[in-house]
């Protein structure tokens, strides 16, 4: 038995899909068919029921799923522990858009927990930055919504964040349980920098188009949470912002969008020729945290 081969079933108990796993393994499909046929003859057991249209594991396939993972995170961690013992600890690079986005704080906090002699460096920039960061090697790991990524950077989609928009203390929409799309015609909203984050005021302003209205832009912009919310209080415009970013903003309130209710694709981004284990360490904890914490599950899932 191989660690390839362990690692390739794991891929494929996630996807379920040969294509979808052969890609993200950067294998041919009948390779991982083959490797996957071999494990299954040395344990003696079938793993995957598949067919045309279906894959699922057996039951021998989700008990071995579990101590499969752990084993993978063992060989992980221990590899991280020999290079710290020798002072040769892996570097990792981390771009994240704004500190006052708590989904990539969330993700590293439980990569450290695990790899403890794993270094981080954050680096504050925008997606359209760390994306070409990530294809010249100065990044390893980003985050952003993946919509707009070139074909040389790989991601994972971990969140669907609920959709809201920041409101002075005092505006009428502060004592609603949640606001209808369709009402922010009425109001001047702010937009992004737009070469600091043009995906997210693509996603905005089609918001809109599709409740029927083009939205009035404030003239001015921002670099940051915190900038947008000094404005929003001095009650010159509102600003849409996800739910993972509301805390500690003094002089607003957040309410949630409804009629639709629109969710923000987070993903986390990676070059796609980087298969390092520091690299899948974040991908895993992205993983897992999104599965514990049901950061995919929504009520009305909207479009990436």
């Amino acid at each position: 038995m191989e660690l390839r081969q362990l690692r390739y079933f794991v891929t494929l108990s996630q996807e379920l899909h040969f294509g979808r796993a052969a890609a993200r393994e950067h294998i041919v499909q009948s390779a991982l068919s083959q490797q996957l046929q071999r494990l299954e003859r040395e344990l003696g057991v079938r793993l995957v029921e598949r067919s045309t249209h279906h894959v699922a594991l057996t039951t021998a396939g989700a008990v071995f799923l579990v101590e499969a993972r752990q084993i993978l995170a063992h060989v992980e961690r221990a590899v991280l522990v020999a290079r710290s013992a020798v002072g040769t600890a892996p570097a990792l690079r981390v771009g994240i858009i704004d500190s006052g986005y708590d989904s990539m704080p969330q993700i590293l906090h439980e990569a450290q927990a695990r790899y403890p002699g794993l270094v981080i460096h954050q680096v504050e920039t925008g997606v359209p930055e760390q994306y070409q960061q990530l294809i010249d090697g100065r990044l390893d790991v980003g985050i952003g919504r993946a919509a707009l990524a070139p074909p040389q950077v790989a991601s994972y989609l971990f969140r669907h964040d609920p959709l809201g928009v920041m409101v002075p203390s005092d505006h009428r929409f502060a004592a609603m349980d949640g606001i209808p799309v369709a009402v922010l015609a009425e109001e001047p909203l702010l937009l992004a920098e737009e070469v600091q984050a043009p995906e997210f005021n693509q996603f905005t302003v089609e918001m809109c188009r599709a409740a029927g209205f083009t939205p009035t832009v404030y003239e001015g912009t921002v670099e940051s949470i915190r900038a947008a919310a000094d404005l929003v209080a001095q009650g010159r415009c509102l600003y849409c912002v996800p739910a993972s970013c509301i805390s500690a903003l003094p002089g607003t309130i957040w309410r949630p969008l409804t009629e639709p209710a629109s969710y923000y694709p987070w993903s986390v981004l990676w070059r796609a020729s980087d298969d390092s284990d520091r690299v899948r360490a974040i991908v895993d904890c992205a993983r897992a945290m999104s599965a514990r914490l049901g950061w995919l599950v929504t009520t009305d899932r909207a479009a990436s």
